[in-house]
């Protein structure tokens, strides 16, 4: 703690006495008491003493501020006193009666003068004492005129959680400042889900040997994100020390508060071993936007400071803006409150008034009657000042808070980014984003590179293995059955299967070396919950194995990425489908065995309709007709009619009629093909639905998260659960059946059953899953390592080693390529009304064309016979018209039949055609006798 040296400036009126009678005689003094406590004999309190004169020579040379009130400087500097006596001598010097106060220099002192305020009402206005739990509803007359540490620590915790690191480590003084900071830093980052992993106190006048037993403690520790938060003197000696055991270096992270910010500053021309303690290291000042202010008072910092380096070159720090700030705020708020028509008086309280006598003299301490009214004159003030806008929240403090993230490099400082309560982490300055709408999302960079410890541009990782010699312990299930997915190999410490092969692969892709040994537990029954509450309980630092990563399980530990998707599924006996002599006629129900044998007929019966007329085949005696109609209709199904079709009508039937028959013979051929080859379940569950409407036993795995899932989720009474051990015990208990004191399903997790059935093809998997569960590694809460195992899971899926281990351990026989088949329902009429549909109409369709062109050339025909009979006997005539048109026709058809037949006999002739082939055909050509008893027989 730097110590705390009192100085009270006391301006008093001409004249002025502390009677009141004579205070009424003037509403506007010539000159106002005001107090400034802070230590100037050292480096910063020179600097800022030379800021808070300028801006007293500034308020006095402004006649527009108070008029013609003055504020004149009375200094007292090297107080010798520190701790308590320093706050002796403050409240020696409240006594004078002041107005308001400008200090104290330490969050600790703040802490106590602001009761002290409190009592006498005098405001308190701080620049310095950050500390974020002097809180205005604790402390109502204490102002802070800077920004508030809680904002500070918001920044590093979105810093912390912008590179995605879980845990830092606080380095921090032991007093009200530090602890209450560090308290602020542990808050925020727990609203980011990071926390502080290990706190390393100092005291405030730590020696380096101090320093160095807190520094090995946390280089011992696992993570490697320190943060800082001391005063400058002491935060030096902690980077001298670090420096020397060799901390600042590749793989560490420093973030230090403003404390460093500001002696840099200050120090502009640092020794060059100090310089090469902070390398890499990033840090917090307070940001002050580039205003014309600003710059007229950067520029005029020169002159300022001239004749003050004897101790070297006096750097200009936001303190020093603030201070200066702090001048113009309280000026302003006095002339405000004169202008309201107030007046300065004071008076002793009873209570103070009780304290006469005795040596500390309490009894002459007063109370600033109207310290109320300019408390609120202060807190209303609105201006524009060197670092910006001046304004006050409703919480007391300052509107706007942001700092800027600087980086340690070579001889200066690096800005990297700016960080602001309104827009967060940001590469532009914050006052071009106050116009926009608030984004603190992390879809944009947000910051420059940053050169870390160590000279390097490449992210820490943030934490290594804690360094004592310890291996992780990895705790493995002992397992009595399923050993492809672990289990021990005899004789020896070593440890093999899937998921061990898995878990090796992935450590050997981590950028660093995890050191490590397996440790059996179990019993090879209650496995998992086990091995996952032993994590919890700090005896393994990691499970590997068969573990499901369930709801439950999430709340104790961490998963890494799932390695193995599976979820639960209800595994069933199959059996062949027995064959018999009458199978042939299961693949249609009777119905469409009815429908299909109609519909060949009356196709036959069409087609011999269209062409009885043209073609000779569908011609001859009743008996041979109807003989060529059944042969013609049937022999269709094997695309085997002798019968040509010789009319487009007929023709254009056929066609359509033979692609349902191609259609009707296919379906027929896989459906009895699947008949005789098909599987039935043997058991009359078929999933999760009937597996909750039977009341059969089910079978479980011991050990197994589907017993709680299936009484606590699914809602199964556990008495139809019955444990299964191992997979012969299963396959025994699915083959007996619920009638001979086994199981009628068996419920597990997918995993399990591809490897169950791989050589064992009489069960199979029906349904679906219902549950979507995978297997993973499990590790404490909030692990580093379980976040770059699963990078590492990624990988090895991507590169497909995954895939090669599952196929190595989990793809033995071939039984797992084999699907299921299950019994299917006989093909029905349904599946085939629209072929049907389509046939008859256009059946239909032929025949209504047929009868349209048949009664078309009758019309025509009639017409030009009545032209040459009488009109006696209309309707007979008509018949006997009808019946020689009908004969006519015949005649011609015959002609050119015959003709055609004797073309196709002279162009075999032609063609040495043998003389059988000739009498045949002309067999073929009756006699017209012959004919005629034929064509009477037709008509």
């Amino acid at each position: 703690m730097m110590g705390v040296w009192f100085v009270v400036f006391m301006v008093l009126s001409n004249g002025f006495s502390p009677t009141w009678a004579d205070m009424n005689n003037s509403t506007v003094p010539d000159s106002v008491n005001i107090g400034v406590l802070y230590s100037f004999n050292a480096t910063i309190g020179k600097i800022l003493k030379i800021a808070i004169e300028a801006a007293v020579e500034d308020v006095n040379s402004d006649s527009s501020v108070l008029g013609k009130t003055q504020l004149k400087v009375l200094m007292q500097e090297d107080s010798k006193y520190k701790g308590f006596l320093s706050i002796v001598e403050t409240l020696q010097l409240m006594a004078k009666q002041t107005v308001a106060v400008i200090g104290p220099q330490s969050s600790i002192t703040a802490h106590v003068i602001s009761h002290v305020a409190n009592e006498l009402q005098v405001p308190l206005l701080s620049f310095s004492a950050t500390d974020p739990t002097l809180s205005p509803l604790q402390f109502p007359f204490f102002v802070r005129t800077a920004m508030n540490d809680l904002f500070q620590m918001t920044a590093i915790a979105e810093f912390v959680e912008f590179y995605g690191w879980r845990e830092v480590i606080a380095v921090y003084v032991d007093d009200d400042y530090g602890r209450n900071g560090i308290s602020a830093l542990g808050d925020k980052l727990a609203e980011r889900r990071c926390k502080i992993s290990f706190k390393a106190p100092m005291p405030a006048e730590a020696t380096k040997e101090d320093i160095t037993d807190v520094l090995v403690q946390v280089a011992l520790a696992e993570s490697r994100i320190i943060v800082l938060h001391t005063d400058p003197a002491l935060g030096a000696k902690v980077f001298s020390v670090a420096k020397n055991l060799e901390m600042i270096r590749t793989g560490y992270v420093w973030i230090a508060t403003t404390f460093l910010s500001t002696l840099l500053d200050t120090a502009r021309s640092l020794p060059s071993d100090e310089k090469q303690d902070i390398q890499g290291v990033v840090t917090l000042r307070m940001y002050t936007p580039e205003t014309e202010l600003k710059r007229r008072f950067v520029s005029r910092w020169k002159n300022l400071t001239r004749g003050n380096t004897a101790n070297g070159p006096m750097g200009l720090t936001t303190y020093c803006l603030y201070a200066y700030d702090t001048v113009w705020l309280l000026a302003r708020a006095i002339d405000t409150f004169f202008k309201e028509g107030n007046r300065i008086t004071f008076s002793n309280d009873s209570n103070l008034s009780d304290l006469r006598g005795g040596s500390l003299h309490l009894d002459a301490l007063t109370i600033f009657n109207e310290g109320n009214k300019l408390r609120s004159s202060i807190l209303g003030v609105n201006m524009t000042g060197v670092t910006g806008q001046v304004k006050y929240t409703s919480d007391g403090n300052l509107v706007n808070p942001a700092y800027e993230v600087l980086n340690v490099i070579g001889t200066g400082t690096r800005r990297i980014g700016y960080w602001s309560n309104y827009s967060g982490l940001s590469v532009v300055p914050p006052e071009s984003l106050y116009s926009k709408p608030a984004n603190h999302s992390f879809a944009n960079p947000k910051l420059l590179e940053v050169i870390w410890p160590g000279d390097t541009t490449q992210k820490p990782r943030g934490w290594v293995f804690p360094n004592n010699g310890r291996h992780l312990r990895i705790g493995v299930p002992k397992r009595d059955s399923y050993l492809e997915f672990v289990s021990q190999v005899p004789g020896t410490d070593q440890f093999k299967g899937f998921c061990i092969d898995v878990f090796v692969s992935a450590v050997n892709l981590l950028p660093y070396a995890v050191p490590y040994k397996f440790v059996l537990s179990g019993d090879g029954d209650n496995i998992p919950g086990e091995l996952v509450s032993q994590v919890t309980a700090g005896v393994f630092d990691a499970v590997v194995g068969d573990i499901t990563i369930t709801t439950e399980r999430t709340k104790m530990v961490d998963f890494t990425q799932p390695y193995v998707e599976s979820g639960l599924v209800v595994v069933a006996p199959i059996m062949k489908m027995e064959s018999s002599a009458w199978s042939f006629l299961r693949p249609f129900t009777p119905l469409m065995w009815a429908v299909t044998a109609i519909f060949f007929l009356v196709v036959g019966a069409v087609i011999w309709i269209l062409e009885h007329r043209l073609n000779d085949d569908f011609r001859g005696p009743p008996k041979r007709q109807a003989i060529t109609i059944l042969w013609f209709s049937f022999s269709t199904m094997f695309f085997a009619q002798r019968e040509n079709t010789v009319s487009t009508l007929g023709r254009s039937v056929l066609i359509i009629w033979l692609f349902v028959v191609l259609i009707i013979n296919s379906s027929y051929t896989a459906s009895l093909t699947s008949i005789l080859t098909v599987q039935r379940l043997a058991s009359p569950i078929k999933g999760i639905e009937s597996l909750i409407n039977s009341k059969d036993p089910i079978g479980y795995q011991i050990g197994s998260f589907a017993r709680n899932y299936l009484i606590e989720e699914v809602g199964i009474d556990k008495s139809r659960l019955v444990p299964l051990k191992t997979p012969e015990e299963t396959a025994k208990a699915l083959k007996d059946g619920p009638n001979n004191g086994g199981v009628a399903a068996y419920v597990d997790e997918r995993a399990y059953m591809e490897l169950f059935l791989s050589s064992r093809c009489d069960f199979t998997i029906v349904g679906q899953e219902f549950t979507r569960n995978g297997w993973g590694f499990a590790f404490p809460r909030d692990s580093p390592l379980a976040v770059d195992m699963s990078t590492a899971i990624l990988e090895l899926a991507e590169n497909g080693d995954l895939q090669r281990i599952r196929d190595k351990w989990l793809l033995s026989s071939a039984c797992l390529s084999q699907n299921a088949k299950f019994e299917v329902d006989r093909l029905n009429l349904k599946s085939f009304w629209g072929l049907y549909l389509v046939a008859g109409l256009v059946c239909l369709l032929a025949l209504i064309i047929y009868i349209i062109t048949i009664t078309r050339q009758y019309c025509k025909h009639q017409s030009g016979e009545l032209e040459s009979h009488s009109q006696q006997s209309q309707g007979s005539s008509s018949v006997r018209t009808f019946l020689a048109f009908v004969d006519k026709k015949e005649e011609e058809v015959k002609s050119q039949s015959k003709r055609r037949q004797m073309e196709r006999i002279s162009y075999r002739n032609s063609d040495g055609g043998s003389s059988s082939v000739f009498t045949s055909n002309k067999g073929d050509a009756q006699s017209p006798a012959s004919n005629r008893s034929i064509d009477g027989a037709n008509t």
